[in-house]
């Protein structure tokens, strides 16, 4: 947790839910500077709960390195993650044991289903729509119970992934790997969307160098590996290659070579808007946007691609390490 306000709802959920309780519950804290009496409202939802609960601080090293810190302290069979955004469900408990007494002992993960909520009364935003993917996503820590030993084994989480984005998948694979299954669960937890910023999908891009991260690790056909979309990565590479050509057509005297690299890009640049904005509700904040941000994401996708691949060039593949 960063001692976000949903902190306060997570705990409560997980105070409420009835069935056999945890052994422990380790909150950890990634602030760079914590403050323990920030976490202290928080804490107080756990009710009876607190007494089997600790706090570590993880240092602002990001998700990996905090559920890391947290798993390694773990002396049960299974160590269950869950974000701090997540409210799980009134019978979590009841429905997490009875996923774990299911798991055969080749099972080395159980994730549990997200639901989502959406608005009914109107279209979901972009922002929406992209949040409630997670639901649809292999793998997630947002709700995720791995035996301890498998973690173990493969080494947790890879703290080169310094975002919430790819480890889960990462470390999925790697168990995978191991010889291990993962199965889905039955047990339910909801994941309301949580509120974002007018650039919040600009800086989302930055997941990019998180991708040229996974194809070292996993090779290039890591995304049907992990059923992960294939997203636009190549389009938006190109939408910038014109509009770089353009400015240096214009720029250098080459009107032509300028116009026609520019009416590329400015083709390519409305069609990504328009893809945005024809399944949502269509306000005119939604619009603009849509129309501001879509100008803007291409480069920064290009831009953190192209420097993950850079940073992570000498990276070993993961079959080559084990």
């Amino acid at each position: 947790t960063l001692a976000r306000p949903c902190l306060t709802d997570c705990l409560g959920a997980l105070a409420a839910a009835k069935g056999p309780k945890p052994r422990e519950i380790v909150l950890v804290d990634d602030r760079p500077r914590p403050e323990p009496a920030d976490l202290e409202p928080a804490l107080t939802a756990l009710g009876d709960l607190r007494a089997r609960s600790s706090v570590l601080h993880s240092g602002g090293r990001g998700p990996a390195a905090a559920r890391n810190a947290g798993w390694s302290t773990a002396g049960a069979p299974w160590t269950v993650f869950v974000d701090d955004d997540v409210q799980v469900g009134p019978r979590w408990y009841a429905e997490l044991a009875d996923d774990l007494a299911a798991a055969s002992p080749d099972v080395g993960g159980v994730q549990g289903t997200l639901h989502v909520p959406l608005p009914r009364d109107r279209r979901a935003t972009d922002w929406e729509r992209s949040s409630a993917g997670l639901a649809r996503a292999l793998w997630v820590t947002a709700d995720m119970a791995y035996r301890t030993e498998a973690l173990k084994q493969v080494g947790g989480f890879d703290e080169r992934f310094p975002r919430a984005f790819r480890k889960d998948a990462d470390l999925a694979l790697r168990v995978l790997d191991a010889g291990r299954r993962i199965r889905r669960g039955s047990r339910l937890a909801l994941r309301p969307v949580r509120p974002a910023g007018r650039w919040a999908s600009v800086v989302a891009q930055a997941g990019n160098a998180d991708d040229a991260l996974m194809r070292r690790l996993h090779g290039p056909g890591w995304r049907g590996l992990a059923a992960a979309p294939r997203g636009r990565i190549r389009v938006h590479m190109t939408i910038t290659a014109l509009g770089v050509l353009a400015a240096a057509g214009l720029a250098s005297g080459r009107r032509g070579l300028g116009a026609v690299a520019g009416t590329g890009w400015a083709a390519g640049t409305a069609e990504f808007a328009w893809a945005r904005i024809a399944p949502g509700p269509r306000t005119p904040g939604e619009i603009t946007t849509m129309a501001l941000t879509s100008l803007l994401i291409p480069p920064a996708a290009t831009w953190h691609r192209l420097t993950g691949e850079l940073r992570h060039r000498r990276v070993r593949p993961w079959s080559e390490i084990t």
